[in-house]
């Protein structure tokens, strides 16, 4: 469930003026522009972007990037930027910026729906002019690279059929893969990992367990290490479960001295509109404190007011 779901009725012409009027003359009304872009969703906001341009004759992305600055600038232009281009400006940021962000890498493509995927694609060598595979490609190593451009095929099952003679085999395969050899044989994992569909994933594990006597989870943490682990953890999690997979993001970002702002920002953007109230349910499960009093007590500012406006609410 999302927590950002729009108005039913709207003005997009008296949205842009108010917009405009909170970024005119002297000071920022940032009160005001939380106000309006939090009540809508993405794709109203889309509406007041072309309004604000044709009746105003102004551009909204340039005039909120001269009035705002910092991490509050940051999540204002996510929230103003359709949800497939939101991911390509991530991923491209990953493998361009300084250095190369794996976990962001790893969160979208571990999580977005073969669909999602593809319109990610698409987009992507359309404003880049390159393959997003080549990208990654150019930017990444070994088996974490093989992993990475396997699952930005979106080429996974998305059925639910479970072939339970299949889930066997499965099993088997990654027990003599890795518990059972001196050595792993990673591109096993990845093979079945990557391809199989969810329902039977979940029944691959549950005979897993029978096997190996241990959880896939920690099979995966003691046979590998570094970008690859990570990668193979994510994809087992968002299988199990999604939300709580996010819950965990959003808790690493904001435990411990300093924040990971960039994965605070893209959770709570990328998932308001799609599973935030889930994920809040699965963060006070598994950490006994509200995803609201972390932000709060982590950021400050107009970037905390707009944090705990995606955030929804204390639970």
């Amino acid at each position: 469930m999302a927590t950002i779901k729009g108005v039913s009725s709207f003005s997009a012409e008296q949205e842009a003026h108010a917009l405009r009027k909170a970024m005119k003359g002297l000071g920022t009304d940032e009160d005001a522009i939380i106000e309006i872009l939090t009540k809508l969703n993405v794709s109203q906001r889309q509406q007041v972007l072309i309004t604000y341009k044709s009746t105003i004759g102004r551009d909204l992305i340039d005039d909120l990037k001269s009035e705002l600055s910092g991490n509050f600038e940051r999540v204002i232009i996510g929230m103003m930027t359709p949800t497939t281009m939101y991911d390509v400006h991530e991923l491209r940021r990953a493998v361009k910026g300084a250095g190369t962000d794996e976990g962001c890498l790893i969160e979208i493509l571990a999580s977005r729906t073969n669909e999602e995927i593809r319109h990610i694609n698409e987009n992507y060598k359309r404003q880049y002019g390159c393959t997003l595979e080549e990208d990654i490609v150019s930017d990444t190593s070994s088996l974490f690279r093989r992993v990475l451009v396997s699952l930005a095929t979106g080429n996974r099952d998305e059925g639910m059929y479970v072939d339970e003679a299949l889930a066997q085999q499965d099993a088997q395969c990654l027990y003599e893969a890795g518990e059972k050899k001196w050595g792993t044989d990673e591109v096993q994992f990845m093979a079945i990992l990557c391809t199989r569909n969810k329902c039977h994933l979940l029944r691959v594990f549950d005979v897993y367990r029978g096997i190996a006597n241990k959880d896939i989870t920690d099979s995966i943490k003691s046979e590998m290490s570094g970008d690859l682990e990570d990668a193979l953890l994510a994809v087992v999690k968002c299988v199990r479960n999604k939300p709580a997979y996010f819950a965990e993001r959003l808790y690493k970002s904001m435990k411990g001295l300093g924040t990971d702002d960039n994965t605070l920002i893209r959770v709570m953007v990328s998932r308001s509109e799609i599973d935030m109230l889930d994920i809040r349910r699965e963060f006070l499960t598994m950490y006994g404190k509200s995803l609201y009093s972390f932000i709060k007590g982590d950021c400050s500012g107009d970037y905390r007011k707009v944090l705990l406006r995606l955030c929804g609410g204390e639970d």
